[in-house]
């Protein structure tokens, strides 16, 4: 199997099968695609369309057939390696797992949007500027604690159901971005998301990123140079 991804410092719909896979130890090959523009001529979107027809990354190329979408691989992965436990084992469980990564998929925009990803950036300034003017990222950072708190409190491991699983790999990303912000959050949910990066298969992630030194003004929104 061979991964597609995006820089580790920005993309966080790479980092999340990255860390899965390499959480559960899940074998794989990677293949880095640097992002130097995402126009139509530009070398990573002629490099990743002769994998993926929509021109986007992460792509799991498995049995040399295409899989894109961070969910859609998940869910292929775990068809494919159903003892990983790429899903927890109790159905309830199951079912909530599935959701709160789909709840990552389509909600969350303004936390998203106004703190992009950026591994090696720290901005404390900006994190205390956009809560005091951006009513929606307060409103979802309380989505967070209404969302993840629940399945943690009744958890009896160290992540959400316990054994790191997708769900985990989903959240990695706002662990990341919280961080970069020093976006604050209740002490049981930041207690989590400290354990969660410090998991050996984010950490690695967090390493590769801190090392890349490629910078991209398309996606620093707060600096104009490293």
């Amino acid at each position: 199997m061979r991964l597609f991804i995006g820089n580790k410092n920005y993309s966080s719909w790479s980092m999340r099968p990255w860390v899965l896979m390499r959480g559960l130890g899940i074998s794989f090959e990677e293949t880095m695609l640097y992002f130097d523009s995402f126009e139509p001529d530009s070398e990573f979107k002629q490099a990743i369309l002769k994998v993926n027809p929509t021109g986007r990354v992460p792509t799991l190329l498995i049995n040399d057939i295409a899989v894109w979408d961070s969910l859609t691989i998940a869910e292929t992965l775990a068809e494919n390696f159903p003892d990983a436990g790429v899903w927890p084992t109790a159905g309830d469980d199951r079912a909530l797992a599935r959701s709160l990564c789909a709840e990552m998929h389509s909600s969350f925009s303004c936390l998203r949007e106004l703190c992009p990803m950026n591994i090696e950036a720290t901005f404390p300034e900006v994190g205390t500027r956009l809560l005091q003017t951006e009513a929606g990222l307060a409103k979802d950072i309380a989505a967070l604690e209404a969302l993840l708190l629940p399945p943690l409190n009744n958890s009896e491991g160290d992540f959400l159901f316990g054994d790191f699983c997708a769900a985990d790999a989903f959240y990695a990303p706002v662990a990341s971005r919280l961080k970069t912000y020093q976006l604050p959050t209740s002490p049981e949910l930041a207690a989590y998301f400290d354990r969660l990066i410090k998991h050996p298969a984010v950490r690695d992630w967090i390493s590769d990123a801190l090392v890349e030194h490629r910078f991209v003004p398309f996606d620093e929104p707060y600096r104009d140079s490293h």
